[in-house]
């Protein structure tokens, strides 16, 4: 499995929404702005996919994405086989529907965030989707959907180590979403060590038995 960020990040009881993912400097926002403009300039899509049907069959047909859009789509489902390594199932169909309702749950996870964080989310996606910057500052020479899991976990690899802050923390935000997306959802949490809520718990807010 690949070692980008511990399976515990799916445990964190953390208030996402509240936390800068970049935290980055004038300097980086000035550019993240930047590119964000020029990349909608440029025919990048830049509107939330909404109901994609059943697109190559990969999404639930019921689904409404609010956030991502086909271009941010096609960026995650380079990366998750390398974020997630073995943890993904290894029958094809069942890989493409875990990443699929996995991508579905990051959506409707940045959909819920504070507008601050969707506005760094939506610049550092548009700087991966943007063909100049995705070459020049992430070093990916393929579009997303004909990069190997290979090169997206040298690209990973590049930023968690990069001496550069602003590629560090665009490494957390893609690893950190990933992952919460993933061993935070009831049928993954064996996949952590995370047994479910004691008991007791439950038995206090039975409400919670249908979450």
């Amino acid at each position: 499995m690949s070692n980008h960020l511990s399976p515990s990040q799916g445990q964190e009881s953390i208030s996402l929404d509240r936390r800068s993912f970049l935290r980055a400097g004038l300097g980086g926002v000035l550019f993240l702005g930047t590119v964000s403009v020029t990349a909608g300039l440029s025919g990048c899509a830049t509107a939330p996919a909404g109901r994609l049907g059943a697109v190559e069959t990969r999404m639930d047909a019921r689904y409404q994405f609010q956030f991502l859009t086909t271009d941010d789509i096609d960026l995650f489902e380079a990366l998750l086989p390398a974020i997630l390594g073995s943890a993904l199932p290894k029958q094809p169909n069942a890989k493409r529907i875990a990443m699929a309702s996995t991508i579905e749950r990051i959506d409707a996870g940045i959909h819920k965030f504070g507008p601050a964080n969707q506005n760094e989310l939506r610049q550092l996606f548009d700087l991966l989707n943007f063909g100049f910057t995705r070459i020049t500052v992430a070093r990916v020479w393929s579009p997303w959907p004909k990069v190997t899991k290979d090169q997206a976990n040298a690209f990973l690899e590049r930023w968690r180590s990069s001496g550069i802050g602003l590629f560090n923390n665009g490494y957390t935000a893609l690893t950190k979403i990933s992952n919460v997306a993933f061993y935070g959802y009831r049928e993954n949490w064996h996949l952590s060590g995370y047994p479910g809520p004691p008991e007791w718990a439950m038995k206090a807010l039975p409400q919670f038995r249908s979450v």
